[in-house]
């Protein structure tokens, strides 16, 4: 994990980018204590350590099945129930952390890839064994943006710097086509990618990540400090965008980007990275 320093930071966007009710607007003066953030989202074989050491079994496993993008299912596999307005998602009998895409596949070769189909209390579970916590909705940010202020990636405003791809989203016409310039087409190591200024990998696509927030598009005035969302509600929010982003369908994997859903959901896109507060030792790495 990397220790932050915190401070002041300008949070959300009036960029007019995202979806209305997404509530990146209007951009606000927050002020966060130091904390500490994982350099990468939680990998599968961290979370099959904590299984093991446990015995938790997550929510997708109890109810026997969970969604699946239908590319990466075989052309032959059967109809099952959709979702209304993303027909691309599957639900998938047996699909789970450990079964990504249901009953014949596993996690071999994909040890480090982030650990998807855990519901918000599997992944506040797994933080709570590990002495941890997920990050509110404004550490996420703050941490992704890198020390940036307002730029739309961590890295900038560009989306690829001088033709390199710095993040896994969807290339191509979504969701008929991914010519894969990226060279992915699920999910990606949690490290794969170059890190931002702070040392954190892949803030932008490959998988959504939990935040420990109820999703509110309401923000209060004035200057914010260490903001962490309504009491109650009926979504967590999320953050990040995944894998199957595309700016004409879902323009969410800019650092300033908001998502919501139950914290029930679970599906192959959605996983999570740990924060901390600050340590009273000062054993762990710092920024500069």
């Amino acid at each position: 994990m990397v220790l932050l320093p915190g401070g002041e930071f300008l949070m959300g966007s009036d960029a007019d980018e995202g979806e209305p009710g997404d509530g990146e607007a209007p951009v606000r003066p927050v002020t966060l204590r130091p904390f500490r953030i994982a350099r990468t989202a939680v990998s599968n074989e961290e979370y099959a350590a904590f299984v093991r050491a446990t015995g938790h079994v997550t929510l997708a496993e109890e109810l026997g099945a969970s969604f699946v993008f239908a590319g990466l299912l075989p052309d032959d596999f059967p109809a099952t129930r959709g979702v209304a307005d993303a027909p691309w998602w599957r639900e998938v009998p047996g699909a789970c952390w450990h079964s990504p895409e249901g009953p014949g596949s596993s996690l071999a070769g994909r040890e480090r890839h982030p650990v998807v189909h855990v519901a918000w209390h599997d992944a506040a579970a797994y933080c709570a064994w590990a002495g941890l916590r997920l990050p509110t909705e404004a550490e996420w940010e703050y941490a992704a943006r890198g020390g940036l202020a307002q730029r739309r990636y961590p890295w900038g405003d560009e989306l690829a710097p001088d033709g390199r791809h710095r993040c896994n989203i969807w290339q191509g016409r979504f969701p008929m086509h991914n010519s894969r310039d990226d060279g992915h087409y699920g999910t990606a190591p949690v490290d794969t990618y170059p890190p931002n200024g702070y040392g954190l990998h892949n803030v932008c696509g490959n998988v959504w990540e939990w935040c420990a927030d109820w999703f509110t598009a309401e923000h209060p005035p004035g200057r914010l400090r260490d903001p962490s969302g309504p009491a109650h509600g009926e979504r967590r929010a999320m953050r990040g965008g995944s894998y199957l982003c595309h700016e004409s369908w879902c323009f969410r994997y800019r650092v300033a980007a908001r998502g919501a859903s139950p914290p029930e959901a679970c599906t192959g896109h959605l996983g999570f990275r740990c924060a901390a507060d600050e340590p009273a030792s000062d054993a762990i790495e710092e920024t500069t």
